[in-house]
């Protein structure tokens, strides 16, 4: 039988807080009890002028910042439309029913004053991290490294063609130096400073909306201003250091530096798993030489039987040297 509701409760007054009105097995609360974020003062306390109106508790910035990300809430203007109707956040920031929630320009403005040009959401990232590793829950023996690109909020066909230097990659240095010893090794004279020092220039597109996004080309479809969010992982998921940079620069020139993080931040590594992009010889090279096992896939050839390979020389990581495309190894001359 179909039942009609009668009764308006809305204006019913009850008794309550809001520690009733969140369930004991919120997400909200599990945070609240696995981090106490006290910590926080004493690291923003130097970005904080001693005299002039009190600011907002620099905790609840963070805060808002973490229900941001943990729930994937888009924007921060969203983000506190939810906190403002939401109970379990506002539980979570300790505000009560009639607590004013901040604008949500009031964080946009902390972060250009305070906390741009500084690594304080780093230090809160690793010190976070810092209370898993106590648990004993993390175990970064074996490291997993990738990269994802996010789509910048640019229009892809307003920008402006630009002429920039190419920058030199981490390794080439040390192997020019290699090239030197092995010339001299083998009789040669070896090359001077300045045969190096050449600039090449490249023309890229520049999105004249973000300046600091690249553009990204994954096929004829998928055209884009975008950044790559780089990653390193443990074996149980958890992020170990990350990077992000415009999304027109290759996984592979951001191993180095991603893997020397995650030595300074958190230990070193037994092995290093990545996938095709980032087998090079310069990466294998580097994990070699720090003692690090490199884990990457193997890729077999391209071409046919009886073709020549899609590229002209081909490096053989096992016998350290380079076969031509009719199969036979090139010698030093």
């Amino acid at each position: 039988m179909m039942t009609k509701n009668q009764m308006n409760e809305r204006n019913q007054l009850e008794m309550l807080t809001i520690e009733q009105l969140v369930p004991e097995n919120h997400l909200v609360r599990k945070l609240d009890a696995a981090i106490d974020f006290s910590f926080v003062y004493p690291l923003v306390e130097n970005l904080y002028s001693p005299f002039g109106r009190p600011s907002i508790d620099p905790v609840v910035l963070f805060k808002m910042t973490m229900i941001q990300y943990v729930f994937g809430i888009r924007s921060m203007r969203q983000t506190i439309k939810e906190i403002e109707t939401n109970v379990a956040y506002r539980w979570f920031l300790g505000f009560g029913f009639h607590t004013e929630v901040p604008h949500f320009s009031t964080f946009g403005k902390n972060y250009t004053r305070r906390f741009e040009d500084t690594d304080v959401f780093e230090q809160i990232f690793y010190r976070i991290l810092k209370e898993i590793v106590d648990a004993g829950l993390l175990s970064a023996d074996h490291i997993f490294i990738d990269s994802t690109h996010v789509k910048a909020s640019a229009n892809k066909r307003k920008f402006d063609k630009k002429m920039v230097r190419k920058e030199t990659r981490a390794y080439e240095e040390k192997l020019q130096e290699e090239l030197n010893i092995d010339r001299e090794k083998n009789g040669k004279k070896p090359f001077p400073p300045e045969k190096f020092e050449k600039e090449e220039w490249k023309e890229i597109k520049e999105s004249t909306t973000d300046p600091e996004s690249g553009y990204y080309v994954k096929d004829e479809r998928t055209k884009q201003f975008a950044y790559s969010f780089h990653a390193a992982t443990d074996e149980r998921g958890f992020v170990l250091g990350t990077i992000v940079t415009p999304g027109n620069i290759h996984d592979s020139h951001i191993l180095q530096p991603l893997v020397e993080k995650v030595i300074h931040r958190v230990k070193k590594p037994v092995a290093v798993a990545a996938d095709a992009a980032y087998k090079t010889p310069a990466i294998t090279n580097f994990l070699l030489e720090n003692q690090m096992l490199p884990v990457l896939p193997y890729t077999r050839p391209k071409t046919k039987d009886g073709f020549f390979r899609k590229h002209e020389y081909v490096y053989d990581e096992h016998y350290d040297c380079y076969i031509c495309p009719n199969d036979q190894m090139l010698r030093y001359t």
